[in-house]
């Protein structure tokens, strides 16, 4: 085994191996417990970070070619790629089923497109468990089991390059979060939980029955029976290359299409499939509300990226561009007005999770290179931005066990560092120029303007709708600062204890993330460069799919001329 195939195997491994451990010692060994989840994730990010710094370092040295067909050495499996029909035989790869002319393979790898969101998966782990220190007291070895087998989860949906091993893993990931609401969560916990639970089951299942569909369809049209990501996303395009074949494959793009998006939609969430998140981000414990804001939302706009988009370019063009970029601008401005009318910090932050994420598949659904690189971009910018919310609301609640706006005035004066990091966070949240928020909402905003653009110089209404949630964004966190901060102070009732500023556990949990945001507000480049390959195979994808599509249509319209001049004849 190569050393790269050892990093992508210890990154499921550890944290797995460390849930066996940490359930196995019992309640009464809290201390224990956090130190060996601290170790864990902190080893966890270290693998991480060296498993991106050698996947740039052959990008920087021109060994990642997406449009060769040459496989990339080591564990970074083939993606997107037309030619590349098998896995490096350095990779890892190893049947779990074998199904006669098929098989369901451990296929594991990374490319582009997941590279930084398994980063942004470790480096979340460690304040998650440095925020539940003193928040969980009781069963404290279950919580920090689902934790790590949360942190197993999230990490094998960006691995997995099997499309069963990718639902696997996108399907369990929803067992330990279910657990930490209904346990460790607040007064609603078990309705929180189960409103979760069954609402996004329900949407995996359809997901599952339209993988199982361009399985099946491709071996009926091919006599190939694989569940290799790359290798069906060849055979699609093989298959639309041909015009003889191309009919047969709009019913099944549009079948696809359809039921991926239903899974799809409601992790993400867009509106109108959001309404089991507000309530989950409020019951959830903070460690929860951090990996589902900051992770768990990604995997849904991961799967459109991953899979929706090239598995059903057609129907993404002239289904999926409309309708889920009108449901995303929808979702921006109603998610900022739903948020500006909140009382509830936590919810405050739920609801905008709604706004951001809606501006993040309108980059990606206006299906330019520009825009599907801003949109993951933004993927990565409000993981980081919403994560440091949800730790710092946590916080607070911590010391006052109100999160209500009406609440808390002058705070500024009682926390002077506190209030540091909650402005600095929402100017990150923002957009702020010179904050990570920035990069990723000019590429998707200039991505949807260039394809209304290019609609015979269309006026831009999808990217004017963006512009106005990021400036309703600044008007309720900037509304809710003012509350909380500044005027009179007004602190709720502590039974006398004194309130302390950030301690230094809070700050080991808050600064990495900080520091992140300010890095890639300044020097963004890295991580761009890093995915730009694997974004533009996505980009030809659909510029195949614009293509067919102009063809369709000006085959229709000769058919039509024709048809007209015989009849005038």
């Amino acid at each position: 085994m190569t050393f790269d195939q050892h990093l992508v195997l210890w990154l499921l491994g550890l944290p797995l191996l460390a849930a066996v451990v940490i359930a196995s010692l019992g309640p009464q060994r809290g201390i224990l417990i956090r130190r060996i989840s601290v170790g864990v994730s902190l080893l966890s990010l270290a693998m991480a970070l060296l498993l991106a710094v050698r996947f740039a370092n052959l990008e920087r040295a021109g060994l990642h070619d997406t449009g060769s067909t040459s496989v990339l050495p080591g564990t970074f499996a083939p993606e997107f790629v037309p030619g590349s029909t098998v896995a490096s035989p350095h990779s890892t790869n190893w049947t779990i089923l074998s199904l006669g002319p098929g098989s369901i393979h451990f296929y594991l790898g990374v490319d582009g497109l997941s590279i930084w969101l398994i980063v942004l998966t470790a480096l979340l782990l460690l304040p998650c468990v440095l925020v539940s220190w003193t928040h969980v007291t009781e069963r404290v070895n279950e919580f920090y089991a689902w934790l790590m087998i949360l942190q197993v989860c999230m990490i094998g949906v960006f691995l997995s390059f099997d499309i069963l091993l990718f639902y696997v893993f996108f399907e369990v990931s929803l067992v330990p979060l279910f657990f930490m609401i209904g346990i460790w969560g607040g007064p609603e916990r078990q309705y929180a939980a189960r409103k979760f639970f069954v609402y996004t089951l329900t949407g995996s299942m359809l997901t599952l029955l339209g993988m199982l569909w361009v399985v099946l369809a491709c071996h009926q049209q091919t006599k190939v029976l694989t569940f290799s990501i790359p290798q069906l996303v060849q055979l699609v395009q093989s298959q639309l290359a041909d015009p003889t074949t191309r009919p047969f494959w709009s019913t099944v793009q549009l079948g696809v299409f359809l039921l991926l998006t239903a899974g799809f939609a409601i992790k993400v969430p867009l509106m109108p499939f959001h309404t089991w998140l507000p309530l989950a981000h409020v019951e959830a414990p903070t460690a929860g509300s951090v990996a589902l804001a900051g992770v768990l939302l990604k995997v849904g706009a991961y799967g459109f990226l991953r899979l929706c988009i090239p598995l059903a370019p057609d129907v993404s063009l002239s289904l999926g561009l409309p309708l889920l970029t009108g449901l995303a601008a929808a979702g921006v401005i109603y998610g900022a007005f739903t948020a500006f009318a909140q009382d509830d910090i936590k919810r405050l932050v739920a609801y905008s999770s709604v706004s951001h994420l809606g501006l993040c598949m309108l980059g990606m659904f206006s299906l330019t290179a520009v825009g599907l690189s801003g949109s993951l971009m933004q993927m990565i910018n409000h993981g980081l931005s919403t994560g440091l919310l949800f730790l710092l609301v946590g916080m607070l609640y911590e010391r006052y066990h109100t999160r209500k706006i009406s609440d808390f005035g002058g705070m500024a004066t009682r926390m002077p560092l506190y209030a540091c990091c909650l402005v600095f966070t929402c100017l990150s949240s923002v957009g702020l120029p010179g904050l990570n928020g920035f990069v990723g909402e000019v590429m998707c905003i200039f991505g949807i303007a260039r394809h209304e653009w290019s609609i015979a110089g269309r006026f831009p209404i999808l990217a004017v709708a963006a512009c106005t949630g990021l400036i309703l964004g600044a008007w309720y966190l900037f509304t809710m600062l003012r509350g909380v901060l500044f005027g009179p102070v007004k602190e709720p009732e502590h039974h006398g204890h004194a309130i302390p500023d950030m301690l230094p556990r809070e700050w080991a949990a808050v600064a990495p993330l900080a520091l992140v945001c300010v890095l890639i507000g300044f020097y963004p480049q890295p991580i761009l460069r890093t995915m730009e390959p694997d974004v533009q195979t996505v980009a030809r994808i659909t510029s195949l799919a614009r293509t067919r599509a102009s063809e369709q249509a000006n085959a229709e319209g000769t058919s039509v001329a024709v048809q007209d001049e015989t009849e005038k004849r």
